[in-house]
């Protein structure tokens, strides 16, 4: 019996091309990706980014009564200082910045921060007027009350920025600044100046 030959197909060369594609893809990737990293680089050693920073330098309580319906309100005048530390990076303070003072975990009131354009190794002083208005304010004016007996009342300011960054004649997508200064008063006697004790501040930016 003669013997059979059995035909072998020759391999498909489409295995071949898709693995060069996903070569040159993954290639190209890494190229933008050393490109953008060097570029970043470049940028933070041309302009030495340095974040924002604010102090407390006073406050004063217009209001801080019990109404009868059990309500609390409170009105507070805060002055804070910004300071923007860069020699060639402005910043924009965008629309809805808010300022927010804190009592343990009850916010007491609120403010807007103005919108205004911060120029390189600026310090800016800003007012900012307070309110708010808390629910079920017996619990609350009691601690207040007690804590004041004390001589430290221990006060948390909160800071929430949008800002936009400017790197010479370019204006960057807008990021936030997230801050939180704990302050210690010596009372929260309404329609005085306030002496504050001790003051830490705490910021980040948040993409």
């Amino acid at each position: 019996m003669p013997p059979v030959i059995q035909s072998i197909p020759p391999p498909k060369r489409g295995g071949g091309c898709f693995c060069k594609c996903i070569c040159w893809t993954l290639s190209l990737l890494l190229i933008l990706i050393i490109i953008l990293g060097a570029t970043l680089g470049a940028l933070y050693l041309i302009f030495k980014p340095k974040l924002p920073n604010y102090s407390v330098e006073s406050l004063r309580i217009g209001d801080l009564r019990l109404n009868l319906d059990m309500t609390l309100d409170a009105k507070f005048d805060v002055k804070i200082t910004a300071n923007n530390p860069n020699e060639n990076i402005g910043i924009y303070y965008e629309k809805g910045g808010r300022l927010s003072v804190w009592f343990t975990k009850t916010q007491l009131c609120e403010g807007s921060l103005p919108i205004f354009y911060q120029g390189h190794r600026n310090r800016t002083v800003l007012d900012v007027s307070l309110s708010g208005q808390v629910e079920s304010g017996t619990t609350l004016m009691a601690a207040l009350q007690q804590q004041q007996q004390t001589g430290r009342v221990p006060l948390d300011l909160k800071i929430h920025a949008p800002v936009a960054i400017k790197l010479g004649s370019l204006k960057l997508r807008k990021v936030r600044i997230l801050g939180k200064c704990m302050l210690v008063v010596d009372s929260l006697s309404a329609n005085s100046l306030i002496s504050i004790k001790a003051s830490n501040c705490k910021f980040r930016l948040k993409l």
